[in-house]
């Protein structure tokens, strides 16, 4: 599970705008907008929600799941393409 907050946070350690984040993921700008638009769980088809969080992945991003502190993401390595 991801929330959309997650990606934003996510973004915001790589510097990457959603136009970056759709560029790397194959998923349109306008689709990420109406996505991270909603607080909550990351909607979206499954397989749209795989591309984002791959390329977020692929960037270096850990996703943290809920551990009584609460979801997060952090910065494990700086990839080449970010």
């Amino acid at each position: 599970m991801v929330t959309t907050r997650q990606v934003k946070a996510a973004r915001a350690l790589l510097g990457w705008s959603q136009g970056d984040l759709a560029e790397h993921s194959t998923v349109s700008e306008p689709t990420i907008a109406r996505l991270e638009a909603e607080d909550g769980l990351l909607g979206g088809r499954p397989e749209t929600v795989a591309k984002i969080v791959g390329a977020l992945v692929t960037a270096g991003i850990e996703f943290i799941s809920e551990n009584g502190g609460g979801f997060g993401v952090r910065l494990s390595q700086r990839s080449a393409n970010t």
